[in-house]
């Protein structure tokens, strides 16, 4: 029987990435316990959202903890779902995260700076800051989806497309009661200002999305 030389990727760096976000976790678990488990359950009660939507809590250290989490899991499940669809060497590897990681925090960042610039501009600064509180909370939480997703996709179902499907489905589905509670919340200013509400949604929410999956395209 002769030897077969088996090259495998190096995922050394997957598992440091991955520790290190989880470690981000822990932090906020740790500091800011009593907040953490209100969290936890968001998508089934909205007491974290009545009880934290509070000035300046967008740029609270927990929230910060969680939207880092966020942006390293996304971009690693991204990277994930490439190499999942479309072959990837391994050298190149972290050089693709490292520019999906940088896209992404880039995107958000300009994102969210237009948002409360507009909200600043036509004196909805508050209203705007707490829709970004509301969203961003669904979307720190859906991450926790993702992240579990990564770390099968890293050591268990590699490159599975089924799982990386399935994980995509429910972070869309929470992210959809997430936007369902916001609405729903706001429903009045919604009503009284329904063309500014549908041109928010199509400035700063569809476009910026049309225009990213463009550029990657």
């Amino acid at each position: 029987m002769e030897p077969i030389t088996r090259i495998t990727e190096n995922i050394d760096w997957i598992t440091l990435v991955l520790l290190g976000s989880l470690l981000l976790i822990v932090i906020a678990k740790k500091f800011f316990y009593s907040r953490f488990l209100n969290f936890i359950i968001l998508p089934f009660n909205n007491k974290y959202i009545i009880m934290y939507n509070k000035k300046e809590k967008l740029f609270s250290w927990f929230h910060i903890l969680l939207t880092t989490f966020q942006i390293i899991n996304i971009s690693l499940f991204a990277f994930f779902s490439w190499k999942a669809y479309w072959s990837l060497e391994p050298e190149n590897s972290r050089i693709t995260f490292s520019l999906i990681f940088g896209l992404l925090f880039l995107f958000l960042i300009v994102k969210m700076f237009l948002q409360l610039a507009n909200g600043f501009i036509f004196g909805s600064y508050r209203l705007i800051s707490e829709l970004l509180f509301k969203k961003t909370s669904y979307l720190n939480y859906s991450s926790l989806v993702l992240f579990l997703a990564n770390v099968l996709l890293s050591f268990v179902y590699i490159d599975s497309i089924n799982l990386v499907l399935l994980a995509i489905t429910i972070f869309i589905i929470i992210n959809i009661i997430g936007w369902v509670t916001v609405i729903r919340i706001h429903q009045k200013f919604i009503s009284s200002y329904f063309f500014y509400f549908i041109l928010y949604l199509c400035a700063l929410e569809i476009a910026p999305l049309i225009i990213l999956g463009s550029f990657l395209k």
